[in-house]
């Protein structure tokens, strides 16, 4: 096992974005705020006091005199306390966020208006022994029964797909097709983006499931680097939408199929979700029967859901060799059914009352936590502290159940984003985990 630690030099400032533009950070944005726990990699021991220093600037000049207003409270949890401060004459100020009992994270909330009426906000986690974190979701006794009766059924339908060529996303070094797969009897579909280098030899293989949400397949050349390095790589949708469909359809498919994550919740067997993790799986079959590849490695890699589909993919196919998770969805997702949070989608958080026992059940059942600790491939995962979306008390407790070899990258400052840094030193893991097929 490995934990890799990103530590800012000086400072850690919010609302960053992907490190595509030449400008300064947080992107175009008047306020910068600098906040700095006192363990410089934001960890805690259960029972530590927390001390953030706090620096505010507007235009780049100290917020001299400002209140700040600040809340606290657990990791997507309610506020439980609120206080002030006034930032001295160079912007700056300090607070004591105590301490937790129980392993977790707590979160500063910050907010400032200055004399003109500009407001800002900034938020701060730091976690308390989170190595100590474990899920609250259940596993069902017949977990590994209905999985392997899934996959049996799904076995008796054949490879059935179609696939043109897609000139404006070939390179020189590399070919693009678009794939429609089909997943079932009744037309079930989904879509990939497959590019393959050019050249003689074979190449590993890489599926890349996506985020949440029903859109385009998003920005098919931002890895292009894994087609034109030598791999194959298919970027799937999971709808059964073309991704070349006008913004106007994807809008109203959206109004259509936005809950999907709450669709058929009151059996396993009728939840939207079936279909889609065996479809994953399913696109293993379509990249191994490829003649391109090269018979051994095969790897998934995503981020949000697609990180929770990397997970359960690599699960249910012994034949997937590493795998790489940013922040994965869909994990401890009854969370909230206890006191703590919960894994997007953010189940039963406004209103416990709808976790019926059916409902809970098919959650266990398709929770990552529980696929996680049947992993027994290599493993990459990152994650942040600052991650509203995928809090990070959810991405530690998929981490601390991974049995398998393991290596992490944790960048407590992100929210729900990976920098292009980020993302291409998964190519580079994954290169690392490339075996001879002599």
């Amino acid at each position: 096992m490995m934990i890799k630690r990103f530590l800012t030099t000086a400072a850690v400032v919010s609302a960053l974005t992907v490190a595509v533009f030449a400008e300064n950070y947080p992107y175009r944005n008047d306020a910068l705020w600098v906040t700095v726990p006192d363990h410089a990699d934001w960890l805690y021991e259960t029972g530590d006091s927390a001390v953030i220093d706090i620096s505010l600037y507007r235009y780049g000049e100290p917020a001299a005199g400002v209140t700040v207003n600040y809340t606290l409270g657990d990791d997507n949890m309610p506020d439980d306390s609120k206080g002030s401060l006034v930032l001295d004459s160079e912007g700056r100020g300090r607070v004591n966020i105590g301490t937790m009992q129980r392993p977790g994270f707590r979160d500063l909330r910050l907010g400032a208006t200055m004399t003109d009426g500009y407001s800002t906000a900034h938020h701060v986690k730091v976690g308390f022994s989170p190595e100590r974190l474990r899920h609250f979701t259940g596993e069902p006794a017949d977990f590994d029964s209905f999985w392997q009766k899934a996959l049996e059924e799904d076995a008796r339908f054949p490879l059935k797909y179609t696939i043109e060529p897609v000139e404006k996303y070939t390179t020189d070094k590399m070919t693009c097709s678009l794939v429609k797969l089909q997943l079932n009897p009744e037309g079930r579909s989904m879509w990939a983006y497959l590019f393959i280098p050019k050249g003689e030899g074979k190449f590993p293989a890489v599926l890349c499931p996506p985020g949440a949400g029903v859109k385009t397949i998003k920005e098919p050349m931002l890895h292009r680097y894994y087609g034109e390095g030598g791999m194959i790589r298919a970027e799937i949708e999971i709808h059964g939408c073309h991704p070349e469909l006008p913004e106007e359809e994807f809008a109203r498919l959206r109004k259509e199929k936005g809950d999907y994550l709450k669709f058929g919740l009151e059996d396993p067997d009728s939840y939207y979700m079936k279909d889609v993790y065996l479809g994953c799986r399913r696109f293993l079959d379509l990249l191994t029967s490829l003649p391109q590849w090269d018979g051994v490695n095969l790897f998934t890699q995503g981020g949000s859901q697609g990180g929770a589909l990397a997970i359960t993919t690599a699960a249910l196919d012994p034949r997937v060799t590493a795998c790489v998770a940013n922040h994965p969805a869909l994990s401890d997702m009854t969370g909230y059914l206890s006191e703590k949070c919960g894994g997007y989608p953010h189940h039963f958080r406004k209103n416990r009352a709808e976790a019926t026992p059916e409902k809970i059940r098919t959650l266990e059942m398709y929770d990552v936590v529980n696929f996680a600790k049947r992993l027994r491939c290599p493993v990459r995962m990152t994650w942040g502290f600052n991650d509203n979306t995928c809090p990070p008390t959810t991405s530690y407790e998929v981490w601390n159940v991974i049995t398998a070899p393991k290596e992490a990258l944790i960048t407590p400052i992100n929210e729900h984003w990976t920098s292009s840094t980020t993302e291409r030193g998964h190519y580079d893991w994954l290169r690392k985990q490339v075996r001879p097929t002599d």
